[in-house]
């Protein structure tokens, strides 16, 4: 047996607990990791919330959390990886446990950390994602909505890294975090599109929205064309005209996770990280995340 947390029903952060649990046995083409880093998820506040329900099917009880890193302990046939691997990925199991299963492990480097290996694994997705969607190249302006956030600071790292002009939008408390990674940075708030004309008078090639703060008219306007604004974070993107993606799991990127990790690990790419906490302290680190106290990614340490 082993530990992990879990909720058998939806509620504030307080229905997590620490149960035992049976430890998963890797079938073919999967291997089982002793888990040493997971990172929690605006997902997993959002399900355990009962927000997704009708949308994400789930069966409770449930143990939450995708994006872990650790070492391969159990191998099944044909799998990808060997016992003793240092490995991260998308878990095939919840998470938040001391062992999880992994169809897809990625090689993780020496240098870079368990805790930014799990913390890279959806954030740095979806902000490669989301570039290569809009098609970001050199010589381009892209404004990047939540560029503070943690989808958003990998985002406006990797457009700069290809060469594009970005402007940010943050909260006036960020302002001075996103220059730093090379954007011109923009507050929130009423007005905001006016001061993007400011910076860039003939508007904006692509909009990345990371924020779902209700941007996205301003934002086609900016862009001049619907399908130059991508959002991950807005509902209504189809009242709009925009796309949105990360619901469909064919439309995602997993092929960036060894990109993003071998320039994190050579600090091309920095993956902020707020707050580590023990595993048994799952429901703090939601509480955390859900009253938006973080400046980085919070992450689980089983």
């Amino acid at each position: 047996m082993s530990t992990a947390i879990t909720f058998a029903r939806y509620g504030a952060p307080d229905v997590l607990t620490l149960s035992p649990a049976e430890v998963p046995q890797p079938g073919p083409g999967q291997v089982r990791i002793r888990v040493r880093a997971v990172a929690v998820n605006l997902i997993d506040v959002k399900i355990r919330s009962g927000h997704m329900d009708g949308i994400f099917p789930i069966t409770l009880p449930m143990v939450p959390g995708w994006d872990v890193a650790g070492v391969v302990d159990a191998v099944g046939e044909n799998a990808p990886a060997s016992i003793g691997d240092e490995v991260f990925g998308v878990a095939s199991t919840g998470g938040y446990h001391q062992y999880a299963l992994l169809g897809r492990p990625v090689p993780k480097p020496e240098a870079l950390s368990w805790p930014v290996a799990a913390a890279l694994v959806t954030v740095g997705e979806a902000a490669f994602r989301g570039l290569s969607h809009l098609g970001v190249k050199a010589g381009q302006t892209v404004l990047i909505h939540g560029a503070a956030g943690s989808v958003g600071t990998i985002a406006v790292q990797l457009a700069v890294a290809r060469g594009a002009t970005v402007i940010g939008t943050a909260a006036p408390g960020d302002l001075d975090r996103v220059t730093a990674l090379g954007a011109a940075a923009v507050g929130y708030g009423d007005g905001w599109a006016d001061r993007v004309r400011a910076i860039a008078p003939d508007g904006v090639d692509a909009v990345f929205d990371t924020s779902g703060a209700g941007v996205l008219a301003d934002s086609v306007d900016l862009a001049g064309d619907a399908a130059r604004v991508i959002t991950i974070a807005d509902e209504s993107a189809a009242r709009h005209g925009v796309r949105f993606t990360g619901a469909d799991p064919a439309d995602r990127y997993p092929e960036a996770l060894p990109e993003l990790a071998g320039l994190a690990a050579t600090g091309h790419l920095v993956v902020p990280i707020w707050r580590s906490y023990p595993l048994a302290e799952a429901a703090r680190a939601h509480a955390d995340l859900e009253a938006g106290r973080n400046q980085g990614k919070i992450v689980l340490l089983p």
